[in-house]
């Protein structure tokens, strides 16, 4: 742990006449502000060994030291007022009984770096399902907007690389919705995109060969409700996982539809899906526009839609970022490294077609 600043200023009566005293430019003593941490939440405010407290030393400007329960900070007038949010936040989070780790303390410097005005211990302690001592709640600022703009949205576009939460999120808010009776029934939806494999060459009948592409949604499904149950949800139609072309031709009342691997569908069956939707009914719709599976030469519905449903009223895109990755945090930085690769990939490209018309 850093320690307090040692030493102090020389008194100006101590100073010879004759020496020249120290102008406005010189440096200036680093400030110290002191304050104690509720006993009760010391313990989780510090972590497993301290880990927590490594982490705000390292992440922080301030020099850091704790002693009992009081904790000392020492540097900069504005390192420490940052430093104070930062402690304040977290102390809100232990003294709420959230399980602060590392990954939290991470995100809450993240967020108040990023100058945001809400509060991340609000953000970090807004929980949507809990299920076996296991609570679902969005992680960072952007995830919480989605959820917010879920509950104040008929239709919602979540869109974003893989490692956001997008799909897993929603299908939290549709559990939530059925368990609150704001909705009968969950629909789940994907496009079978043949990536590799034709569908017709797969072993099996048409729902083994189509059950691969729906796994992710029982996977994330089995996550918020008994699993014992669900083939009787299912069996009575109260959960339903289908392909996307079996969704043609209906309309879907006082239901939570979810259409997940957006990017698969082309602008037609895209617009396809919207219109199902009927009375008391929400729609959210996932997808990755930088995995698009389709055949060479069709669009993505999705890279279009906003494009053509930008000003409806009661609909809402929110789009994610590799700051808004949740799986291991080596999967932000793939994210970004395949984002600037293909940024400079589109450089080289302009650069030979312009070559080319020389």
């Amino acid at each position: 742990m850093a320690g307090t600043a040692q030493g102090g200023a020389a008194r100006s009566d101590d100073v010879p006449e004759n020496i020249p005293q120290p102008t406005s430019g010189a440096a200036v003593p680093p400030a110290q502000s002191k304050f104690p941490v509720p006993d009760a939440a010391v313990l989780t405010l510090l972590g497993s060994r301290d880990e927590n407290l490594r982490i705000v030393e390292e992440l922080l400007d301030a020099d850091v030291h704790v002693r009992g329960n009081e904790v000392t900070l020492t540097g900069a007038p504005a390192d420490i007022a940052f430093a104070e949010r930062v402690f304040a936040e977290l102390v809100t989070l232990a003294s709420h009984g959230q399980q602060v780790g590392p990954d939290m303390v991470r995100r809450t410097i993240g967020m108040l770096s990023a100058g945001s005005s809400e509060s991340p211990a609000e953000v970090l302690s807004m929980d949507i399902l809990s299920r076996r001592g296991r609570t679902i709640r969005p992680k960072t600022l952007n995830q919480k907007r989605y959820v917010d703009a879920i509950d104040k949205h008929t239709v919602v576009f979540g869109i974003g690389p893989a490692g956001t939460g997008k799909t897993y999120l929603a299908m939290a808010k549709a559990v939530q919705a059925l368990q609150a009776k704001q909705v009968t029934r969950i629909v789940l939806t994907r496009p079978a995109v043949e990536a590799g494999e034709r569908l017709g060459y797969l072993p099996g009948t048409l729902y083994e060969k189509i059950d691969p592409y729906l796994r992710p949604l029982y996977d994330a499904l089995h996550d918020m409700v008994d699993p014992e149950s669900i083939p009787r949800l299912m069996q009575a139609g109260t959960i339903e996982i289908a392909p996307l072309a079996y969704m043609r031709g209906r309309t879907l009342n006082d239901a939570f539809i979810i259409l997940d691997e957006a990017q698969n569908t082309t602008p037609e069956q895209m617009k396809m899906f919207l219109t199902r939707l009927g009375f008391g009914s929400k729609i959210v719709v996932t997808g990755d526009v930088t995995q698009v599976d389709l055949p060479s030469g069709q669009r993505s519905g999705l890279r279009v839609v906003r494009e053509i449903l930008e000003g409806v009223d009661d609909l809402h895109f929110t789009t994610l970022t590799s700051q808004d990755v949740v799986r291991h945090r080596l999967v932000g930085d793939i994210v970004d490294a395949y984002e600037k690769w293909q940024v400079a990939e589109g450089s080289r490209e302009s650069g030979k077609s312009w070559k080319g018309r020389r």
